[in-house]
């Protein structure tokens, strides 16, 4: 039931979720699933704080054509969905492809692919689907194993990024780089050992493949060895490294996104 004017509602006591159901919380990542048209059922508790963020939700829900079904704050609770902000959404993750699925995805001219190199934590495979998706890339690739596979957790991560974005995981990630070479994609790696910066590098071309690798342990030596070109990003700080989502969002905005200063690129591959 909606609430008026003045934020009274009518509860309503919450519908038994079936199992088989994905709960998701959050009111970014709630907007998000209405916006994918992943989301079936809202939950929210009434007399949530009518801030920006349950506004957008609502907006969200009556473009959607969903009901909120709002209920009291204990109800919800007993949901067991952790940092709801006052709302939960019943959704359908998006199925994950496989490297044949890849090969079939519609993939623009200027397509940037985001190739990640054993990111194996749900909440940085989320962090970085949220940056590539920002940055407009057309999909995101991982590894099948040893990596993290799409989650609730990782599209809470994700502030709903992932219900939008293309994810596949391929069992050969060497083999799905050749295979994005044949489809005419440059392939660059984030490599601290790189010699050169993305400073010194001018912008790369596309169709483009961005790989980065885990923060412990950088590109793995296949995937290195399948690059076109490896750039690090400099470091003037104490701290060593940024971990995968922070390089990845300064290799994107910073890089990868400059205006195209034309500079051609060779398929020399740097070894740094």
């Amino acid at each position: 039931m909606h609430g008026d004017r003045h934020g009274r509602t009518d509860l309503v006591p919450v519908r038994p979720v079936a199992r088989h159901e994905v709960l998701l919380g959050g009111r970014r990542a709630v907007a998000e699933a209405l916006r994918a048209g992943r989301a079936k059922r809202i939950i929210a508790v009434a007399g949530s704080r009518n801030n920006e963020g349950m506004r957008e939700v609502q907006r969200a829900a009556a473009t959607a054509g969903v009901a909120i079904e709002w209920s009291a704050a204990g109800d919800v609770e007993r949901l067991g969905v952790r940092g709801h902000q006052g709302v939960v959404a019943t959704v359908d993750l998006p199925t994950e492809l496989d490297e044949e699925g890849l090969a079939r995805l519609p993939l623009p001219a200027d397509a940037i692919v985001v190739v990640l190199d054993g990111i194996a934590d749900p909440q940085n495979l989320g962090a970085c689907g949220r940056a590539a998706e920002a940055a407009g890339a057309s999909a995101l690739v991982s590894r099948e194993r040893r990596a993290a596979p799409l989650t609730v957790a990782a599209v809470r991560a994700s502030a709903g990024a992932l219900l939008h974005l293309p994810l596949a995981r391929v069992v050969n990630l060497s083999r799905t780089l050749d295979r994005l070479k044949d489809r005419g994609f440059w392939v660059f790696g984030l490599d601290h050992r790189a010699v050169e910066s993305i400073h010194m590098s001018p912008v790369p071309p596309r169709p483009l493949a961005l790989v980065i690798g885990a923060e412990e342990t950088g590109l793995s030596r296949l995937v290195r060895e399948r690059c076109d070109h490896l750039v690090s990003i400099p470091m003037v700080g104490r701290t060593a490294s940024l971990n995968a989502s922070a390089a990845l969002a300064v290799a994107l905005f910073g890089y990868a996104l400059r205006p195209d200063d034309r500079t051609p690129h060779d398929r020399t591959t740097t070894e740094g």
